[in-house]
Order: structure tokens, then sequence, then C-alpha cells
């Protein structure tokens, strides 16, 4: 049996909605992250300064982490629990066991902390869809472990943009920082 068809034949029956980042996100962030690989070799290649070299690499790296990170997010909601998948690792709770869910708000920001006696999960509205993620979290958890807070944010869960405008800003900056290495 080939492992496309042994997945399927775990998952067959499995009912499981799944909620990534923002694409509107991952989409300029790859882009940075190729922008500044490209100005990194352009460097390397110019014979450029070491020290220049070296903090862009070091710049780099959390770019590259956030990118993979982001683009391998996943949150999965099925009928038994809910879970998050990180690249190499994974963490479920299972809706009979959460005890409390909560919400911190920050202006446009918001922050879902999910607890059980054992362990909690954070999910943020950087996930496309986050007020059906919302939705379809709040209709399967205990009752009595909504906060009175969790109730109100989900009457009208917040859309953060921020984040995607300062990554095309950081485009933008990279694009030019670049042509001007040729200049």
């Amino acid at each position: 049996m080939s492992g496309a068809g042994l997945n399927n034949d775990l998952i067959k029956g499995f009912s499981m909605q799944f909620y990534s980042i923002r694409r509107t996100f991952i989409l300029p962030l790859g882009l940075l992250l190729l922008l500044s690989l490209s100005l990194f070799a352009v460097v390397i290649g110019q014979g450029q300064p070491k020290a220049k070299a070296i903090i862009l690499g070091v710049m780099i790296l959390p770019v590259f982490g956030l990118y993979i990170e982001s683009f391998f997010r996943r949150v999965g909601i099925s009928d038994e629990g809910v879970t998050v998948f990180k690249p190499f690792r994974h963490k479920n709770l299972n809706f009979a066991d959460i005890t409390e869910v909560e919400t911190i708000q920050v202006k446009k920001r918001a922050f879902l902390t999910i607890s059980s006696q054992e362990d909690f999960l954070i999910l943020s509205n950087a996930y496309a869809d986050f007020p059906g993620m919302v939705q379809a979290l709040l209709a399967k958890v205990p009752a009595g472990s909504i906060t009175d807070e969790t109730a109100k944010m989900a009457e009208a869960p917040p859309v953060k943009s921020s984040d995607i405008i300062s990554c095309w800003l950081a485009v933008i900056l990279m694009s030019i920082i670049l042509v001007l290495q040729f200049v």
C-alpha cells in the first residue's frame, strides 16, 4: 500500500476543520525572505565587508524561522478536540478536558487561551477565518468554560492587518536596498 493510501485510510471517517495562518501574511513574508537571501548572495558575490554579510545572515535567521513556523502552522478542530500542528510537533486538547477559554485582546490583536487542568493552547487572530475558528471552537467546548470576555469577543472577532502592512513595508525597503546594491 502506498504512503498516500495509508494516510487516507487513517483519516477516513475522521472529520477535522483546518485553519492556517493567513496567506496574506505568508506571501509578503516569503518575499521578504527571498529578497533577504538575494541581498545576502549579492553582498557575498560583490565581496562586500564580512561584517555586513554576518549582520544580514543573523537578520535572515528569525525571518526564516518565522516563515517556516507560519507556513506549516495549522489548527485542526474535530468533534473530539482541538489540535495545533507546528513543524515537527503538535499539541492536542480534548474538548471534554477543557476547563477555561479566555481572551486577551490588545487593540486589534486577540489571543484565545484554551486551558485544561494539565495543558493549554494559545491561538491568535493571525489565522485565516479567525471568526469561523472562534465559532467552531466555542460551539464544541463546555459552555461553562467560556469566559464573558471570550463570549463578547466572539460576537465580533477583531481582524488585524498591521502585521501584513509591516511585512509589505519591509519587502519594499528590502527591494530598495537590493536595487541600490547595483547602482
